[in-house]
């Protein structure tokens, strides 16, 4: 597979995102952008949502692998501040 990552941000902070719409079919790293001022929670509650209560939050530059992803529709985003977000990119083992 060839290199794929790209960025995901929330315009209004408590509404998720889904990560993206690729179809990824592989292990992946997300990211919390260096510049968020505020925390980000990343995953998945089942009903197709995330939030800060029941998501994996993670500070500015912190990171959360993920040992296979199918599809970035599978993953959520949320953030505490309009405008924040995540990186990723699929790690190619």
């Amino acid at each position: 597979m060839s290199a794929l990552s790209g960025q995901t941000t929330v315009t209004t902070a408590g509404t998720a995102v889904a990560l993206g719409t690729t179809q990824v079919n592989a292990p992946i790293i997300v990211k919390a952008l260096d510049t968020n001022t505020g925390a980000v929670a990343v995953g998945n509650d089942g009903g197709g949502d995330v939030t800060m209560s029941n998501g994996f939050r993670l500070q500015a530059g912190e990171v959360i692998p993920f040992a296979y992803v199918g599809s970035l529709a599978s993953l959520y985003v949320d953030s505490e501040v309009n405008g924040e977000g995540v990186c990723w990119s699929v790690v190619d083992l």
